[in-house]
C-alpha cells in the first residue's frame, strides 16, 4: 500500500518507518529540509531505540522515502496520515496550526481518493476541523473529490516507540466512513495477526482516549509522588507502599514509581489541553488540576532536599546531576524535571556538572552556555570535587555505579536519589549519606551532620 506520512518528528517518522517494515511504500513529507537531508543521509534527527537501523534498512530497500514536495507527497499515499506537532499554546491548548495546515495541502493538491488520518495527539473535534479545512481547500479550486477523515491516536512510550508500534496492544480508529475503516483494517492487519486489536469507534471518542490515557497515566504517577512526600513525614517508605498496592491487581504495578515527576512531550501537553478541553465546555476538571500542581511541586523535591541538608544559600556548592533526559533511552528534555533542578541550585548560587548518556547534545541545545553549568562526558567526570550526587534519571548505568569511586570523588559522600535506584541501608552500609524519595529519612541539616 502506497502511504504518505506528514511529519518526521517523533510521531510521524516512527510511523513511517514502521509501516513501511511491513512491506508498504512510504513516502515522509517534511518541510524541514534539514531534518530530510538528515534522513537522506541515513541519520535520523531524534533519538530512539532502534530506529535508526529501521529508518536505513528500509531506505535502502526502497520502501521509505523522504521529501519537501508537498505536491508529490499528496500525490503518493490514499492513506495521508498527518503527525506533526500540536505543542501548547499560551492557554494550555493544543496549538493545531500545523494539523490544520497540512490539512489544507491536502486539499489543495488532492485528485483522487483520501483517508485523511489525524496520528498526531490532538484535541476533541480535530477531526471535523481537518475535514472542514480539506473542504474549503477543494471548494477554493472548484473541485469535489471524495475524502475520509480518520482519528487514530498514537499510543507510544519514548524509549520504546518502534516496539510499541510494531506490537501494539490496541489500535484505535476513530471514523464512520466503511471504505476508510476497510483500508485502515488492511493497514494495520500485520500488527494484528494474533487477535484483533482494532476498537473502532466515532472520532470524537477515539480523539478522547487519547487524552483520557494520557491523563490516567499522568495521574497515578502524580498520586505516588503525594504519598511519597507524606510517606517521609510518617516515617514509610513507598517503595513497600508501592509493592503492597501493586500487588492488586485492580491497580497494578504500572506507573507507581515515586520521583521527581513526569515530563517529556506527552504528559505534561496533554493533561494542560485536556484541562483545557474541560474549560471549553463548562466542566472544571479539577482532579487533573490537582495533578499538574502536584506534579510541579514534585520536579523541586530534590532541590528541597538539598536546600534543607545545605540550607537556602548554596554559594560555593557543587552538584553532580546524573541525568538530563525526562527518561531514559531518549534525549528528550521537555518539560524535564532536570530542568527545574538545574534553574534553582543555579538561583541558589550553587555550581552543576552535569552528565546524561544520550542528551547530552539536546542539553547544549537548551542551555547553551549557561553561568555555573558545566556538560561533561562521563559520569565520573561529573563527581569530581562535587558535594554531592543528584540522580533525575533512572538510566541503566547508573543503576549499579561503583560506590567506592563515588565516596573517592565527592567531597562528602552523599546522593540525593530522586528515582529510588538504591536500597536505604545498603547505601548507608556504605557509608554514604542517602536521601531518596518517600523513603521514611528525613533529612539532616549539614550542621548536624
Amino acid at each position: 500500500m502506497k502511504v504518505t506520512v506528514i511529519g518526521t518528528g517523533y510521531v510521524g517518522l516512527v510511523t513511517g518507518a514502521c509501516l513501511s517494515e511491513m512491506g508498504n511504500h512510504v513516502l515522509c513529507l517534511d518541510v524541514d529540509q534539514r531534518k530530510i537531508d538528515i534522513l537522506n543521509a541515513g541519520g535520523i534527527p531524534i533519538h530512539e531505540p532502534g530506529l535508526e537501523q529501521m529508518v536505513r534498512r528500509n531506505a535502502a530497500d526502497g520502501r521509505l522515502q523522504f521529501t519537501t514536495d508537498i505536491a508529490a507527497a499528496v500525490h503518493h499515499g490514499t492513506l495521508q496520515f498527518i503527525g506533526v506537532g500540536t505543542p501548547p499554546d499560551e492557554d494550555g491548548s493544543a496549538d493545531l496550526q500545523y494539523v490544520l495546515a497540512a490539512a489544507r495541502s491536502i486539499g489543495e493538491h488532492m485528485t483522487d481518493y483520501k483517508v485523511i488520518v489525524d496520528k498526531s495527539t490532538v484535541p476533541v473535534g480535530t477531526a471535523d476541523r481537518v475535514k472542514k479545512t480539506v473542504g474549503e481547500a477543494l471548494a477554493r479550486r472548484g473541485v469535489k473529490v471524495d475524502f475520509a477523515v480518520v482519528s487514530n491516536p498514537e499510543f507510544l512510550k519514548e524509549g520504546a516507540a518502534v516496539d510499541d508500534f510494531m506490537r501494539p496492544d490496541r489500535i484505535v480508529i476513530g471514523t464512520d466512513d466503511e471504505r476508510a475503516t476497510h483500508l485502515m483494517r488492511a493497514i494495520y492487519a500485520p500488527f494484528s495477526r494474533n487477535r484483533d486489536k482494532l476498537q473502532v469507534m466515532d472520532p470524537r471518542s477515539a480523539e478522547l482516549t487519547k487524552y483520557a490515557a494520557n491523563a490516567m497515566l499522568a495521574t497515578r504517577i502524580s498520586f505516588m509522588n503525594e504519598l511519597a512526600r507524606l510517606a517521609e513525614r510518617v516515617g514509610a517508605d513507598i517503595e513497600l507502599v508501592r509493592r503492597g498496592i501493586g500487588s492488586d491487581p485492580r491497580i497494578g504495578t504500572h506507573f507507581l514509581y515515586a520521583g521527581t515527576g513526569y515530563g517529556g512531550s506527552c504528559f505534561p501537553k496533554d493533561v494542560k489541553a485536556l484541562v483545557r478541553t474541560g474549560h471549553e465546555y463548562g466542566i472544571d476538571l479539577r482532579v487533573l488540576t490537582a495533578v499538574e500542581a502536584a506534579n510541579e511541586i514534585q520536579k523541586r523535591v530534590l532541590v528541597d532536599k538539598v536546600v534543607a541538608r545545605f540550607g537556602e544559600d548554596l554559594q560555593g556548592r557543587t552538584f553532580a546531576l546524573w541525568g538530563l533526559a525526562f527518561k531514559p533511552d531518549t534525549d528528550d528534555m521537555r518539560d524535564a524535571p532536570s530542568r527545574v533542578i538545574v534553574h534553582e541550585l543555579l538561583q541558589r548560587g550553587a555550581a552543576i556538572r552535569a552528565y546524561d548518556p544520550v542528551a547530552m547534545n539536546e542539553a547544549r541545545r537548551i542551555f547553551g552556555d549557561l553561568p555555573g553549568l558545566t556538560l561533561v562526558n562521563h559520569q565520573a567526570e561529573a563527581l569530581q570535587g562535587a558535594d554531592a550526587l543528584l540522580i533525575a534519571t533512572e538510566w541503566r548505568e547508573f543503576k549499579s555505579p561503583d560506590f567506592e569511586q563515588i565516596r573517592a570523588l565527592l567531597k562528602q559522600a552523599l546522593i540525593f536519589d530522586g528515582r529510588n535506584l538504591f536500597d536505604p541501608p545498603q547505601i548507608r552500609e556504605l557509608a554514604i549519606e542517602y536521601y531518596g524519595i518517600g523513603r521514611g529519612e528525613t533529612v539532616i541539616p549539614a550542621h548536624q551532620g
